[in-house]
């Protein structure tokens, strides 16, 4: 039984790079290509493994080679798999375009066979779940297999994080079931119905989702700004670090939340939880690709050595 447990999709990230974002209709030369391993749960719990953490991995492949990629890349990690492998629907697979110039990407995902997670597969593994510490997911998978994983693991009295990536809309009483929710500007906007362009923005959107049900945080990544967290009584800027140039902020969510993750587990207080998340998120930019980005333990904490906590932290 693994001390975090993570419910997501796994696909085969083909990565473009080119020196801008193509428009509509127009073709581009680019200036490189990659397949990896990617899927925001899969990322999240690579990330969170090679953060440290002992973490569980419950999902849908196919059997076929991307199937394969998968398991190699959880071996590597150290990351359990609690995986259904599906004879009859492939491994899915994402589109990845890269500005070279900037680090933005944009990405396009067919889900195959983690789009099949269901809630029964969900119940398939009700006792690993209410054995774990620390619960994760996201709304790549059915929402349906989401809603399960959080009401077992809330029943259990397992600490729950939903990242709402992508944006979508939520059933009623979802957020009850979150202990934190970590959305990024984009996801917070569209959970609060109000703009987050800035701190001050986030603080309020963070206001209105711990007023809709939350139960302990909202947690909203900012990019280069760092992160807003707010529980009610308090408000937490974690300012970004400096880990070198970035290259590829694909994985910077997934870095993020699966360290956090990690950090929880381990029994962090909140504001060394975002310290080692944000740390995370630094070092996973400065290099091409998604899981092959995470940095290990040794790297997170050398980084968390070397930085002031009086610049990573402020409290509004």
């Amino acid at each position: 039984m693994a001390d975090i447990i993570i419910l997501g999709v796994f696909v085969a990230d083909a990565a473009y790079r080119t020196a801008r974002m193509p428009a509509v209709g127009e073709t581009l030369l680019g200036t490189g290509f990659q397949l990896g391993p990617g899927g925001k749960g899969s990322n999240q719990a690579v990330a969170a493994a090679k953060a440290g953490g002992d973490v569980a991995f419950i999902s849908r492949i196919g059997a076929d080679t991307f199937g394969k990629m998968g398991r190699d890349v959880w071996a590597q990690a150290g990351v359990q798999p609690l995986v259904v492998e599906d004879p009859d629907v492939p491994t899915g697979s994402a589109g990845i375009f890269i500005e070279e110039t900037s680090g933005r990407n944009a990405i396009v995902i067919a889900p195959g066979a983690s789009g099949h997670l269901s809630a029964t597969d969900v119940e398939a593994r009700s006792n690993d779940i209410a054995a774990a510490k620390v619960a994760l997911t996201q709304l790549e998978q059915p929402m349906d297999a989401a809603v399960r994983f959080l009401e077992l693991a809330r029943a259990g009295g397992v600490t729950t994080i939903l990242n709402p990536a992508p944006a979508a809309d939520l059933p009623d009483g979802m957020l009850a079931l979150c202990d934190y929710v970590t959305p990024n500007e984009t996801e917070a906007e569209a959970l609060s119905g109000l703009p987050v362009t800035s701190v001050e923005e986030a603080l309020v959107a963070a206001k209105a989702l711990l007023a809709v049900g939350v139960r302990k945080g909202v947690v909203i990544t900012l990019g280069e700004a760092g992160s807003l967290f707010w529980d009610g009584a308090r408000a937490i800027h974690t300012k970004a670090m400096d880990a070198g140039p970035v290259v590829d902020t694909t994985g910077a969510g997934d870095a993020f939340n699966g360290a956090f993750a990690t950090a929880l587990a381990e029994g962090y207080p909140i504001e060394k939880a975002l310290r080692f998340a944000t740390a995370t998120s630094a070092l996973c930019v400065t290099k091409h690709g998604t899981a092959a980005s995470m940095p290990t333990r040794a790297q997170v904490d050398a980084l968390l050595s070397s930085a002031s906590s009086d610049d990573s932290i402020s409290l509004i």
